[in-house]
């Protein structure tokens, strides 16, 4: 809920400075700040977009979706950075037109509207800088950049004021959309590897292997995926050789280690020893006492 309330706020903030940045884009003549003025509306239909997103990904499994609704969330993620990197492109486009054909700038009224800027994006940046999921830190991610890119617009503004020299805006311009292009396809590496369901970052599957074989009534374990839905919420599933037969106790202890190695939702799978496991993925092999013995 909180997450939610965080980007209506963003949200807010962002389509009501967009209008007045429009206007002020305009009043100044500033390639810069109409060029923001442009992406910040993007930004805005985004973050919107996002915002429904979050709601349903809140929303509980069902037979439509057993794993829940999580993966919104992400899509959000995505649909705000998309919108993001095609707003930058334009950005540097209206940027090299403006230094082919350069004109007056009003740096006075530029300066005052970079000041209303980094406040306003400052505010929306406080706003979304809690919470955990992929798709408020992408929002975060913006608000961020925008506090930066209004910080470099005041910087230039008092330059060109002292200077003169018009060309320092669409420099600007473009310097500022490059820096968000460049983390945007961070961010959007991020969400395709959640697409494509690549073992979490912060997981090594190693280092599972090596803490379940520490249990005692552990032969071997195989076959392990671990995938997350969100960034936040990580799944696996595995296969345990083992000749205990208490299986639940078991299980308990292997779900209470593997929640402590940041899964949050474990399938596991008991196979003997004598068991010829039939997935591709695992290799058989016969040991010196004439077991047989999974390996992945």
């Amino acid at each position: 809920m909180k997450t939610q309330k965080n980007i209506l706020i963003a949200f807010i903030l962002n389509i009501s400075f967009s209008i007045f940045e429009l206007i002020g884009g305009i009043f100044t003549n500033s390639i810069s700040i109409m060029s923001d003025a442009v992406h910040d509306f993007g930004d805005a239909l985004s973050i919107g977009i996002s915002l429904v997103l979050e709601k349903i990904s809140k929303k509980k499994p069902d037979e439509k979706y057993t794993y829940g609704y999580a993966r919104y969330s992400v899509l959000g993620a995505l649909i705000t950075t998309i919108v993001l990197t095609v707003g930058s492109i334009f950005v540097i486009l209206g940027g090299i037109n403006r230094i082919l054909n350069p004109e007056t700038i009003n740096y006075n009224g530029m300066i005052i509207f970079a000041i209303f800027g980094v406040v306003i994006n400052f505010l929306a940046a406080y706003f979304t800088r809690d919470g955990d999921s992929i798709n408020q830190k992408a929002v975060n991610l913006h608000m961020l950049e925008d506090v930066l890119g209004w910080v470099v617009v005041l910087i230039g503004s008092i330059l060109m004021k002292f200077t003169d020299i018009s060309l320092i805006d669409s420099i600007m311009s473009i310097g500022i959309a490059i820096f968000i292009l460049v983390n945007a396809f961070k961010n959007l590496k991020e969400i395709l590897d959640l697409f494509l369901e690549k073992t979490p970052k912060n997981v090594s599957i190693e280092e599972i292997k090596k803490h379940l074989l520490e249990i005692k009534e552990i032969i071997d374990v195989h076959h392990i995926h671990v995938w997350s839905m969100d960034e936040i919420n990580n799944y696996s599933t595995m296969h345990i050789v083992t000749e205990d037969k208490n299986i639940k106790e078991l299980k308990n202890k292997i779900r209470e280690e593997m929640n402590e190695l940041g899964i949050s939702h474990t399938t596991i799978e008991i196979e003997d020893k004598n068991d010829n496991c039939d997935e591709k993925e695992c290799e058989i092999k016969v040991n010196s006492e004439g077991h047989n013995h999974k390996l992945h």
